[in-house]
Formats: structure tokens, C-alpha cells, sequence
């Protein structure tokens, strides 16, 4: 499979011996950061160096004494599911003030400590950034002041900071995602999902206020992920007169049979005159107006609360793994730096080059000057999909069918949902074809219309019905079908068989007109091995699967522990992934939920491996680890099954430990929808329909549409930092059609970090990892912002 070439330059070439890295938490806590935590103690432990943890954030790097101990491997065991910050968070004040600064200073170099990584808000990254400019000065005050030798000013020359954002309002300018805004979206969906349920049974009308003071990231996702009638903003404040438009939405919205109603509102959302929009002020203007029961809840502090999300985790762990290697590379002329995400690659960008961006965007809104805040925020180009999808627009000559093929997954029918309502909103007529080209051929074909979709948002599986069935069996049925309904293009939404779909239809061009119309597939399997795309719609969905067995299994762990006084207390899990041949769901699922192995159909291993494998994990549990876990991807071997590797892993870790095996199957594919799957639905489905919008204006000549090009037959997937458009021709050579998944895949890269972090002594790739950038103002077109794993 798709190996790194030898050009490849490996981390062992970057040594951290000698070297002193401190991490502390700063500021607000955000699920996640103990990820981050983690993988900045085992990356740093493992590339030599000594690693610190500071508690209690800058206060404790004041105080000092115990505040600043030094990390070992088991100490941050059992702390990647743990939510906020083990190692505490505070807000500083003497940190401030010069003074604080020279204690904190002469605290550090009493430990060697000269690397620093820090995890918060741009408070936190704009006072380290102080600190590193001044330390050569408060270096020299300690030396005149008798508190360190002279000879510490060479030896500690200089401080180096490298920064990751953790903040669940997503508010910090250089990065798509910042660590904690993913699981802080897991904890409002789930509320929403639960506050639905009620609010149809009574008719009522829910105002919900998230978190958001100065972003409205949190509130303007969240109503694309529940399907919410209306949604406020700081960043883009109403028009005047929004609350006759308000009113006369969700008055239409009851006219229509639509039980509910859902308001999403920023905490900070304001109006055009900087005037605060309350929740109380929307629910008296509803009751007033429209008469209908209202309900308030606000979310608050349960936003930051819980366990971290597999995107999270995995998010995390990345960047804290490209902390320690940017700390390994600075030099004294390097400046400060943040860890940030760019679709779906890692990127370094100068701290201050960041901070200001988002203290811009601020003066920016109290200027009044919204249009350029949203400009400089760069993650909200896909702002107009909200609108598409609940505002009308007038009918066009155009018929467009969608439907799922392959297996279910959840975030499929949020895609469907996204891309009926754009098609209508952008004047054509939307036709769903149900169970795939199956009932195609057999003529399940109709119009679908806008309320028809209401509530898709958060169901899983397919309400369209899917199948695996391809077209080539019955393409002179679905040719017959196509012309009889006149269908101008098509969109499906689904896996391997929809890539190999299209394919199909595409040679079929050659024999049948029909099939000469714009074509594009969106990618839809918890397998994630369709080629020309990073990530698939479900795939997430399927992650945090695995996460929350994890999960379960650490617990049940840990209760067994306190409840058993003799006997075997340590415990491992072997947990059967599903993916067919593709390892992806192993090999993240393990990253996200901290695995000590995952075997896969692409790195090849034999009895050798599995028993290195078995004596690793009993020499790690002879100490203080309790818990033990192993995926298998199904058809990683067919000889060495689930079945063989509990047996021997029992056997093996007798009177060490016990095992438990757990084969997952079709929960994966089941449930509702995560957060982020129903927004990547949502948003590359909308962008799919404006695709297909322009190239059906592009293509009609002479009252018909004809497209034959390679460039009218595409998956749109997302790769590296970009959404992109690829014709499905192209993708032929990339594909291990045998074994159904691509040649080449990214996710392999990180097989090794797994490792790292379990333990194990290996190679890490750097070959890809980030290099010091700037801070781009305004982002190509085709980029996404937040859809990035």
C-alpha cells in the first residue's frame, strides 16, 4: 500500500536530549487539552528530552515548588478520556506585572526549562510571547540579584514557546478548528436532540443560548447540524427589522406542519447598533407576536463539560506531537509559534501573526464593520449555506436527481437534506430515487420538495433506502428512467460502489445520451476508502463509536479495580473494527482512543508481531498501567482472526491480565449523526449543488443539457487543505479496486504516532509535518474551513 518514499527524513534525526519542555494549561478548559497534554509528555519523553508539567497554568508557574513536577509515561495514562485539564488551569494576574513574570522566570531556570508549550486562549499565547521577548532581561535582573549564576544567562539564552489553541468557541484566527470547539458541539447537539423530542410533543418553541461571547462559530454550526429556524451571530448582527422576518419564518414554518421551532443564539449576538440580543428579549417578541409556547435554556458551563470527542482527541494529539517537533527545530532566531490545522494538514503560523488577526477581527465588530470581521474570521466562507437552506428562491427548467448507494451512513441523509433545499433554492426541481440504482431501474423516482426534508439533519442511516446494487446491471432501465423523467443531473451520496457507480455511468456516456448530463458523487462511508478524499461523510460518526467502547471498557476497568480487593486487576480489550479492507477506522480509532496496537489489512504482520505485541502490553502492565486495548480491522488477516488474537493474548497474559474481546459490526454505521458529519454533509452537499448549478448553465446549448468532458463526472472530496472537484476518471490509477480502497493513504502517516504513544519504539515520518508559515488573510475559493480531521 501507499508507503512515505525514501526521501523520507525521520525524527530520530531530531534529538531532544538535554532538552527541558514544560506544558501548561491556561485560561478557560476545553475537552481535549489532556489529549494535547498527553502527546507533548510521550513525544517529548521519547525524542530524550526531560518533560515538565506546570499545574495551575501561569499561577502555578509563579508560585513554583510543587507546582512544576516533572512528567513520567505513566503519569498521563487513563488521561486522554478525562475532559477538562488534569494538570488545572487559572487566571493569573501577578503573571501580568513584571514582577510575576521575573518569579515565574527564575522558577524555570531552577528546572532547565527553556521549552515551553503552552495550551490556551490568545490570552494565554500573548502572555507567553511577552514572557519569551523579556527573558533575556529578567535573566539579567535574577543574575544582578544574586538569584542565578551568571553563567545562566549563556545556558538559558533563550526561552521558546510553541502554542495550541485550546478554546471551544473556535475564536482564534489561523486555525480551522481549535481543540475543544468539536466536543463542545457533541455536548449542545445532544442537548438539542433531547430538547426536540419535547418541543414536537407540545408544539413549543425552543431559544437556546450557546456559548460564543465574541464568535459565533458554536451558534451558527450548531443550527446547521440540528436544522434550526434562525440562528444569531455576533459577527453578522440582523438586518433592522429581523424580527417581522423571524416571526413570519416560524409562522410558516407551523403553517407547514413543522411541530417545532429552534432559535440558536450566540451569547454574544448583537444587533446592528452593537445592542445585545438576549434570549429573554426572543422569547417575550415570539410570545408577543406569534403567540406560541416558548421555552429558554441556556447551555453555559455543560458546553465545556464531558469527554473529549474522537475528533478532538485525534486533533490533540497531532498537534501536540507537532508541538514538540517545532520546539525540537527552533532555533534562537525562530519566533513564537502556533500548532494550527489548514483543512487537513498541520501548519505552524508566527503566534503574534494570529493574535492580532483576532484582535482585529474584534475592533472590526466594534467598529461596526461586520462584513470585514467575517472576512477575517476565514472560516465562514460557507456562511451563504445557512441561508440556502431556509430561504425559497423561484423555480428553474432544471431536474436534478439525488440518491444514496452503498452501505448507510450517518451524516448521509444531512447531505440529501443540504442538497434538496440548495437545488430548490437555486430554482431546480429535486427528484429522490430510493433504494439506490436498484429502484432507479424500477422506477422509484419523485419529486422531492423543501418540507419533505424537514428533521433529515439528525437521523442516521439512509431515509432514501440505499443499496450496493451498481448500474451497469440495469443501465438500459436507468437510461429509460432518466430520459422519462428528464433528469438534467445527478448526485450521489455514498461509498466505494457509488465511486465505482460512476465510473460506470460515465463509460456508459458512449452508448446512452441520458448519461450525458454534470455527475458528482460526495463521499459516504464509516470505511473512509473511497479515493480522491481525506475524509467520508460517517466516518467520524464511526470513530466516536469506538471511542465510547473505549470508554466503557476503561471504565468498567476502573470499576473493577475498586470493587475487587484480590484477583486479576488489569484488563485487556480486543475490539473488532469494521472498514472491509480499509484499516482507517483501526488505525484513528486507536490514535483517538489511545491503543497499544492495531492490526491492519496494510502493514502486513505475523505470529512474531502479535507476540511482541503481547510482551509489550505484559511489561507495560506489570506497572501501574490497568487497561489494555487492541483493535483489529476485520479483514486485516484471515488466519489471524479476532477469535485467534483474544485466545492468545489470553493465554499469553496469564496472572498479568485478563481479555475481553468486543466486535463491533453495524453499530458503527448506526445511531445519530456526530456533529461533524452532519456538517460536512451539509456543507460539501451545498457545494456539490453549486457545482452542478454551473456546470448545467455551462452545458445546456439548443434547449438541452450535454455534458460529456471528464470535468462532468466528479467526487468532490476533501484533500490536504482543500475541497476539490476530481474527475472520477482520474481516480482509476489511484485505486486497489481487489481490496476497495486507494493506493495511496494519508491516515498511514499517523500509524506510527499511534505507536509512539503506546510505547513502542519506531519511525515517525517528518517529512510532512508543518513549516513556519504566515497567516493567510483570505483563503482560496475551494477551501473549507472546520471540515478537517
Amino acid at each position: 500500500m501507499a508507503q512515505p518514499d525514501s526521501k523520507k527524513i525521520f525524527f530520530e534525526n531530531l534529538s531532544g536530549a538535554g532538552k527541558a519542555i514544560a506544558v501548561l494549561t491556561s485560561g478557560g478548559d476545553a475537552q481535549g487539552m489532556n489529549a494535547a497534554v498527553r502527546a507533548v509528555v510521550r513525544m517529548g519523553l521519547y525524542v530524550g528530552a526531560k518533560v515538565y508539567f506546570i499545574h495551575e497554568g501561569y499561577q502555578g508557574m509563579v508560585d513554583g515548588g510543587d507546582n512544576i513536577q516533572e512528567a513520567s509515561w505513566e503519569s498521563v495514562s487513563s488521561m486522554l478520556q478525562v475532559g477538562g485539564t488534569v494538570i488545572g488551569s487559572a487566571r493569573c494576574k501577578e503573571f501580568r506585572s513584571h514582577e510575576g513574570r521575573l518569579k515565574a522566570a527564575h522558577n524555570l531556570v531552577q528546572h532547565g526549562i527553556t521549552n515551553l508549550c503552552v495550551i490556551g486562549g490568545d490570552g494565554s499565547l500573548t502572555g507567553a510571547n511577552l514572557f519569551r521577548e523579556e527573558w533575556s532581561g529578567l535573566l539579567s535582573e535574577l543574575v544582578e540579584q544574586g538569584s542565578i549564576e551568571a553563567d545562566a544567562i549563556q545556558k538559558y539564552s533563550a526561552l521558546h514557546i510553541v502554542g495550541m489553541v485550546g478554546s471551544i468557541d473556535n475564536d482564534f484566527c489561523g486555525t480551522d478548528m481549535t481543540i475543544g470547539t468539536d466536543s463542545a458541539l457533541h455536548r449542545i447537539i445532544e442537548v438539542v436532540d433531547a430538547i426536540m423530542t419535547t418541543a414536537q410533543s407540545h408544539q413549543r418553541t425552543f431559544v437556546l443560548e450557546v456559548m460564543g461571547r465574541h464568535c459565533g462559530y458554536l451558534a451558527l454550526v450548531s443550527a446547521l447540524a440540528c436544522g434550526a429556524d434562525w440562528v444569531l451571530i455576533p459577527e453578522m448582527p440582523p438586518e433592522d427589522g429581523w424580527e417581522d422576518k423571524m416571526c413570519q419564518k416560524l409562522s410558516a414554518n407551523r403553517a407547514g406542519m413543522k411541530r417545532l421551532n429552534i432559535i440558536i443564539v450566540a451569547e454574544g449576538a448583537i444587533d446592528r447598533n452593537n445592542k445585545p440580543i438576549t434570549t429573554d428579549y426572543i422569547k417575550n417578541l415570539v410570545v408577543k407576536c406569534l403567540g406560541f409556547d416558548t421555552r429558554v435554556t441556556i447551555l453555559g458551563h455543560v458546553q465545556r463539560g464531558g469527554t473529549p470527542s474522537a475528533f478532538d482527541r485525534i486533533l490533540a494529539s497531532r498537534m501536540g506531537v507537532e508541538a514538540v517537533l517545532a520546539l525540537l527545530e527552533t532555533t534562537a532566531n525562530t519566533p513564537a509559534c502556533v500548532v494550527s490545522l489548514c483543512g487537513n494538514q498541520s501548519v505552524r503560523l508566527p503566534l503574534m501573526e494570529c493574535v492580532q488577526m483576532t484582535q482585529e477581527v474584534q475592533k472590526a465588530m466594534d467598529g461596526k464593520r461586520f462584513e470585514e470581521a467575517v472576512k477575517l474570521r476565514g472560516r465562514y466562507d460557507w456562511l451563504p449555506s445557512h441561508f440556502m437552506l431556509v430561504f425559497l428562491c423561484p423555480q428553474s427548467n432544471f431536474n436534478v436527481a439525488v440518491l444514496n448507494v452503498g452501505a448507510p451512513a450517518a451524516g448521509m441523509n444531512a447531505a440529501v437534506r443540504s442538497a434538496v433545499r440548495v437545488g430548490i433554492s437555486e430554482g431546480h426541481k429535486m427528484f429522490a430515487v430510493s433504494d439506490g440504482f436498484e429502484g432507479f431501474s424500477k422506477g422509484q423516482i419523485k419529486e422531492i420538495k423543501w418540507a419533505d426534508v424537514g428533521g433529515w439533519t439528525g437521523q442516521g442511516g439512509s431515509l432514501l433506502g440505499t443499496k450496493r446494487t451498481l448500474p451497469a446491471k440495469h443501465v438500459e432501465k436507468i437510461a429509460e428512467q432518466m430520459r422519462k423523467n428528464n433528469i438534467n443531473a445527478l448526485l450521489i451520496v455514498g461509498g466505494f460502489e457509488a465511486f465505482e457507480s460512476l465510473l460506470q455511468l460515465f463509460e456508459a456516456r458512449a452508448t446512452y445520451e441520458e448519461f450525458c448530463i454534470p455527475m458528482c458523487m460526495l463521499p459516504a462511508t464509516i470505511s473512509n476508502n473511497v479515493p480522491g478524499t481525506d475524509l467520508s461523510i460517517g466516518a467520524d460518526t464511526a470513530l466516536n463509536a469506538i471511542v465510547e467502547v473505549s470508554l466503557h471498557a476503561y471504565t468498567q476497568t476502573c470499576d473493577r479495580i475498586k470493587q475487587s480487593a484480590s484477583g486479576t486487576k488489569r484488563r485487556v480489550f480486543i475490539i473488532e473494527t469494521m472498514g472491509g479492507y480499509c484499516g482507517y477506522l483501526a488505525s484513528v480509532g486507536g490514535l483517538a482512543a489511545g491503543a497499544d496496537a492495531a492490526y491492519i489489512y496494510e502493514e502486513p504482520f505475523d505470529i512474531r508481531d502479535l507476540q511482541a505485541n503481547v510482551e509489550h502490553l505484559t511489561e507495560k502492565m506489570k506497572g501501574s498501567i490497568q487497561r489494555g486495548l487492541v483493535l483489529r480491522n476485520e479483514n486485516c488477516n484471515e488466519n489471524y482472526t479476532t477469535d485467534f488474537i483474544y485466545q492468545l493474548y489470553s493465554e499469553e497474559g496469564k496472572g498479568v491480565f485478563d481479555s475481553r474481546k468486543n466486535v463491533l459490526g453495524h453499530m458503527q454505521q448506526g445511531g445519530a449523526p456526530s456533529p461533524f458529519d452532519r456538517n460536512f454533509g451539509t456543507k460539501i452537499s451545498a457545494k456539490a449543488m453549486q457545482w452542478v448549478t454551473k456546470k448545467l448553465l455551462e452545458t445546456f446549448r439548443q434547449g438541452r443539457v450535454f455534458a460529456n468532458s471528464e470535468d462532468s463526472c466528479c467526487l468532490l472530496g476533501m484533500r490536504r487543505r482543500a475541497l476539490v472537484f476530481q474527475p472520477v476518471v482520474q481516480l482509476k490509477d489511484d485505486t486497489d479496486f481487489v481490496h476497495r480502497i486507494p493506493k495511496e493513504q494519508w491516515w498511514l502517516k499517523l500509524r506510527p504516532l499511534m505507536k509512539i504513544l503506546a510505547k513502542y519504539k519506531t519511525s515517525y515520518d517528518v517529512s510532512d509535518s508543518g513549516q513556519l508559515e504566515h497567516v493567510v488573510r483570505n483563503r482560496p475559493k475551494e477551501s473549507d474551513a472546520s471540515v478537517a480531521m
